[in-house]
């Protein structure tokens, strides 16, 4: 990879494209159409055939909006305004260009395979029209189906291929995107955070797969990923992308060394409260004969803490806080909301949801202000001036400026988008916010900041929280207590202190004069589960 000079020049050396350098990005610059301050600002690189190249930086930093550059695309509402693209000296911003380029040069796997995959198609389909797409002989298509399978550990047997999305786990679904992806057999593939949202156990296996194919093929790989371990051990060369510009670029060991650490803070227990949420005995069935999602759950969260729930995928995590949200009824158990007023049978009016995955739960046609306006005006019944100070304080209070109102999802980073569904849920005026995988899709810092963000607003309005995670220094930072599902079941829970000290648990502990967190404090009223 090698820096390129940040003008619009053409012609001679700049602009061919040879062999060794199949990937060439010269002074990119993206902004808003309408005007307004850039968000990738001349960005340069080149990258030789059967290179992998890690892009790292923080939650808005650019590293997406380049990475779908890379396919001729920009988010909407944003233009190119400098520099060019070459793929193998193919512009894929031309209309030409983007039809050679897209699915055949260059082949993009994202963060989210919900937004890839088609929900009521089966995962067959799904591969058959890639393979279609790609070109070859109608006679040698199941075959080809079939070894894409292969290639990415997945079962070729009929009755898979007739499941739909939201039929098979999270990390086969990364699966089949991947070996969809890989059907044209690009010469470049563009992994945007192919890993966010799972559990370690998954990650990994998604991880070491990947790791497989691109070295298997040699094609030139551009890899987006918050886990720097994943590309200091797999990448040739990185970047790293701070408010739209590269400030650092060389070996995945230089580049990440540039990385500064965010700045810890600390907090005090308030714990021993009575009442709460409480949970007991939640049996969940998703279909007549099926086996149990939750088979007798239960947990108790006392008001103004916060309980983390811990476990494998498939565990029931996810159902779980569906369930203390009020958005799925149990075939059997309670949720109530405990406080000095009495006993709230069905907690929807005092908890909210907090989805992992925020682009999804968020309107793509609804502007910022309009999510906050709307649950202002239609649960709280303010009016309509009333309604938009408020959305500008709840914009406030989550640490987004008043400037993001008019925006729509799509024109908001990953940090930006989580943020406003936390406004969203808190525009409810709830007691309880239930967050699941909140962090799962976000860099570290902005991960951080955004457990901060929540650890404050517990502090600082009452809040009590049920932190659903795979992350464990989130937990660490954050839980009193920890509740951990397996197959359905409670098969651990108490004191983060005791759960988080052992295995697989575990976290690192804090370096020496590092103040210890506040976790660990024994609560009253808690039930045993």
């Amino acid at each position: 990879m090698r820096a390129e000079g940040a003008g619009r020049g053409g012609g001679g050396e700049r602009e061919r494209v040879t062999s060794a350098d199949g990937l060439r990005v010269q002074g990119l610059t993206l902004g808003p159409a309408s005007g307004g301050e850039s968000v990738l600002t001349e960005a340069s690189l080149v990258l030789g055939a059967g290179r992998i190249l890690g892009v790292v930086g923080r939650s808005g930093s650019g590293k997406s909006s380049l990475a779908l550059a890379l396919l001729g695309h920009v988010r909407p509402g944003l233009a190119l305004r400098a520099g060019r693209v070459r793929v193998a000296g193919t512009d894929p911003f031309t209309r030409q260009g983007a039809r050679l380029v897209r699915g055949r040069l260059v082949a993009y796997v994202g963060q989210d395979p919900a937004a890839a995959l088609n929900p009521a198609r089966g995962i067959g389909a799904h591969l058959l029209d890639a393979v279609r797409r790609a070109g070859g002989p109608r006679e040698k298509e199941a075959e080809r189906v079939a070894t894409l399978l292969d290639r990415v550990r997945l079962p070729a047997a009929r009755a898979f291929l007739r499941r739909r999305p939201h039929e098979v786990s999270g990390g086969q679904a990364r699966r089949v995107v991947l070996a969809a992806a890989l059907a044209s057999a690009p010469r470049v593939l563009v992994l945007d955070e192919p890993t966010a949202g799972l559990d370690d156990a998954l990650a990994r296996e998604v991880r070491e797969l990947i790791e497989e194919t691109v070295r298997e093929e040699g094609r030139s790989v551009v890899l987006v990923s918050h886990d720097p371990r994943w590309v200091g051990a797999l990448a040739d060369e990185a970047v790293r992308l701070e408010a739209g510009r590269v400030v650092a670029r060389g070996t995945p060991r230089e580049v990440l060394a540039t990385d500064p650490a965010p700045p810890r803070r600390r907090r005090a227990a308030e714990a021993g409260r009575e009442g709460g949420l409480r949970a007991s005995g939640l049996v969940v069935v998703p279909a007549r004969g099926a086996a149990p999602v939750l088979r007798g759950v239960g947990l108790a969260v006392p008001p103004g803490t916060c309980t983390a729930v811990l476990g494998p995928s498939g565990a029931g995590k996810t159902t779980l806080a569906r369930c203390l949200a009020g958005l799925l009824a149990p075939e059997a158990g309670t949720v109530e909301w405990h406080d000095r007023e009495g006993v709230g049978q069905g907690p929807s009016a005092a908890a909210q949801l907090v989805a992992q995955d925020a682009h999804g739960a968020l309107n793509p046609r609804e502007s910022v202000r309009r999510a906050l306006t709307r649950p202002l005006t239609g649960l709280r019944g303010f009016g309509p001036d009333r309604a938009a100070a408020e959305a500008g304080a709840l914009l406030a209070r989550v640490g987004l400026g008043a400037e993001i109102l008019a925006r729509r999802p799509a024109a908001l980073s990953g940090g930006e988008r989580q943020r406003v569904a936390l406004a969203r849920a808190l525009a409810a005026a709830p007691r309880v916010l239930v967050c699941d995988e909140v962090t799962s899709a976000l860099d570290p810092d902005t991960a951080t900041e955004i457990v901060d963000l929540l650890d404050a607003l517990r502090r600082r309005d009452g809040l009590t929280l049920v932190l659903v995670s795979h992350d464990l220094a989130a937990v660490a930072r954050c839980a009193d207590r920890v509740v951990v599902l397996d197959g359905g079941e409670v098969v651990a829970s108490g004191a983060a202190s005791q759960v988080l000290g052992q295995p697989p648990y575990a976290v690192p502990k804090p370096a020496r004069g590092q103040e210890p967190s506040r976790r660990g404090r024994a609560t009253r009223g808690e039930e045993q589960e």
